[in-house]
């Protein structure tokens, strides 16, 4: 209910969907309640001049509007809808006013409560997302004193909200970027409403940290600049990412040492510099066998190792303009010298020396040599690139002579690396176009004197060379790869024909293929060992294969595994050049083999010296301790087969029986043995 207080009409607000309308007998004032004005208990002041559009009789009726009137706009948004005839009086019931109760526009009235609702809902959301946000939000006057900062903000500075409230942002500014480019950025604020970069500020306890910062301005009426937005973020972990990233472009994270496209920098640079009369000196290192020790020590101890022998260098060759590591276990040195060949060689073999000390690792010795080629420039090269290439071919050299030695670049060696290559490529043609052949070169069993076996040797027949003997072919195909193709070319054939011989039923012969550690390495290769002897038709056991003792030393553990898993196939196992390798006494229990095979070396001397046949002797009766046979390669002379005979030796093979032939040659010697 309304009360009048003389000109004036105070709401008593009547809240819900109908709005009170007071019509004053004596003044034409027009009054909502608190849904047309929204404040209760306001004071409205008297509205003159707007008619009550309807007459009020003392008994209280009240006429109906017509439906298409309407009452004027009042100044507080009240619209007659239909109107329902009411009589109120006051608290004493005096009949002095009549109402009219008006129904206002629902829908109206309902789409600017959720309008409202609406908008409270986006405010508080604001709030939230502002309190929540992980950049820091400054909020600042046109000033640019700080009115509001947000949570995030105070752990990305350390500030707390009293430290910086009210406070001007220069005075926080305690580095000088803020400061140096202040103006810079007021005035792209000014023109272009927003500024964005990267600054160094401190946080409270005087940490600087780099930030990005994106600003924002709001503008007043007049396009005046009213607030600022700061958005801010820690960008400090970006920069550790940046900078790891730039480290690891030009350094070795193992060893620390520059890689490879910093060592060619660093030899560009130096190029560019080199003064008359001296030279630069490239050393490349290579480690001699270290796949071997990776593969059976394990990754962790390989880089220790490898970190061991950077730090040797280092303390070898402090002087040196740089030291890179350029791949797994190869390493380059570069010398600003005018040094004579023969002082470089003294830093090398210091080198060599220094390589070779004993490592201790989780209580392993080791012990690894080294392989260093050297290259000058301008004798060898002319630019960086040539001068490492040199020195790689200097130090393959110098592997191919055993390791543990270097070797200066020559042009002779230049010739021979390209020959080299040019092998390579003939290889790879003869191994597609099957230009390998398999000879045969028997083995006499000294108990029946019957040819019982025959060892696979494979030659190559060059269609411009004619034939061609493995010791020319065989290292570089184990250096490329290229042993892998070849080896299982040759176990084909050679399973292939002893196969035909059987079917033919001409011989019945184990025949035995050599073996190299790369193929043991494979993964996959009993799995292809037994895919051969089932598309061949060969009896498992009709099939021998043969590994040297240094290959099996080399891997101990896989080449177990392997030879277990061949073994269970039904395939025989031998070892070859046993009494080679420096701890064949010790190992030999732990392969399941089938024969030992006498290195060649030990049968040569056995009709020279005392010693060579007490060497014989005793190999003969350990391997036969253990239930294993004897084998006696590179028997020349009949004195050396009586030897062996005597000995109790199993089998032998030489030139003094038959070199290697083809397999018609071969068949043909065993009917005229027979």
């Amino acid at each position: 209910m309304t009360r009048r207080r003389g000109d004036r009409m105070v709401l008593g607000g009547v809240q819900g969907r109908e709005s009170l309308v007071e019509v004053v007998l004596h003044r034409g004032i027009l009054a909502g309640n608190a849904r047309i004005c929204p404040l209760r208990n306001a004071v409205i002041p008297s509205t003159h001049g707007i008619p009550t559009q309807r007459r009020v009789d003392r008994r209280g009726s009240v006429s109906q509007f017509p439906p298409s009137k309407k009452l004027r706009q009042s100044p507080f948004g009240l619209n007659a809808g239909q109107v329902q005839e009411k009589t109120m009086t006051d608290q004493a019931r005096s009949p002095h006013t009549a109402d009219r109760v008006g129904q206002e526009d629902a829908d109206t009235s309902a789409a600017q409560d959720k309008g409202k609702d609406s908008q409270n809902a986006r405010t508080r959301l604001a709030a939230a997302a502002f309190e929540v946000a992980d950049e820091g939000i400054l909020i600042l006057d046109a000033s640019y004193r700080v009115l509001e900062l947000n949570e995030a903000f105070c752990r990305l500075s350390g500030y707390s909200r009293p430290d910086i409230v009210g406070r001007d942002i220069m005075e926080l500014a305690s580095s000088p970027d803020l400061r140096e480019q202040f103006l810079a950025i007021h005035e792209a604020l000014r023109q272009e409403g927003c500024w964005q970069g990267e600054l160094v500020e401190a946080r409270k306890d005087g940490q600087l940290y780099p930030q990005w910062v994106r600003l924002r301005v709001t503008r007043d009426e007049q396009g005046e600049i009213a607030n600022i937005i700061a958005f801010i973020s820690d960008v400090s972990q970006r920069h550790q990412v940046e900078e790891r990233l730039r480290y690891l472009t030009h350094y070795d994270e193992l060893t620390g040492l520059a890689n490879r496209s910093q060592l060619l920098e660093q030899l560009q640079e130096a190029c560019l510099h080199i003064r008359p009369g001296s030279s630069l000196t490239l050393l490349y290192i290579d480690l001699d066998r270290f796949k071997i020790l990776n593969d059976s020590l394990g990754h962790e101890v390989a880089d220790r190792l490898l970190y061991e022998i950077s730090r040797r260098l280092v303390q070898t060759v402090p002087n040196a303009e740089a030291i890179a590591r350029l791949s797994g276990d190869e390493f380059a040195i570069l010398l600003d010298t005018h040094q004579s060949l023969s002082s470089l060689s003294q830093i090398g073999s210091k080198l060599l020396s220094k390589i070779r000390k004993p490592i201790l690792i989780e209580n392993r010795e080791l012990v690894i040599s080294a392989s260093i080629g050297i290259s000058l420039m301008p004798e060898h090269a002319r630019d960086p690139s040539a001068l490492l290439r040199r020195a790689n071919i200097a130090m393959q050299q110098a592997k191919h002579l055993g390791g543990n030695t270097l070797q200066f670049f020559t042009d002779g060696l230049r010739a021979s690396s390209l020959e080299k290559l040019q092998m390579e490529h003939e290889l790879r043609k003869a191994i597609s176009s099957e230009q390998l052949e398999v000879f045969y070169q028997p083995r006499l069993d000294l108990h029946s004197k019957r040819i019982e076996a025959v060892e696979a040797l494979v030659r190559w027949r060059h269609p411009e060379r004619g034939l061609i003997a493995p010791g020319q072919f065989i290292d570089l195909a184990e250096e490329t790869g290229l042993i892998i193709p070849l080896g299982e070319q040759v176990l084909r054939q050679a399973c292939q024909q002893a196969h035909q011989w059987r079917q033919a039923g001409e011989v019945d012969l184990r025949v035995s293929v050599n073996l190299s550690v790369k193929q043991l390495r494979q993964g996959n290769f009993v799995s292809l060992v037994r895919q051969v002897l089932e598309e061949t038709g060969l009896p498992p056991e009709r099939l021998e294969l043969e590994l040297t003792e240094s290959q099996l030393l080399d891997d101990i553990d896989n080449a177990i595994n392997i030879c277990r898993q061949l073994r269970t196939l039904g395939v025989q196992l031998a070892i070859d050049d046993f009494g080679t390798g420096y701890s064949s006494l010790s190992y030999l229990k732990r392969f399941p083999v089938n024969y030992v095979k006498i290195d060649r070396s030990f049968i040569s001397e056995l009709d020279l010296t005392p010693e060579g046949a007490a060497i014989a002797q005793a190999i003969i009766a350990m391997v036969h301790a253990l239930g294993l046979k004897v084998v006696a390669e590179g028997v020349e002379t009949q004195a050396q087969m009586d030897f062996l005979t005597e000995q109790g030796c199993d089998e032998v093979q030489g030139y003094l029986l038959c070199k290697p032939v083809e397999a018609p040659k071969l068949l043909a010697f065993i009917k005229s043995l027979h």
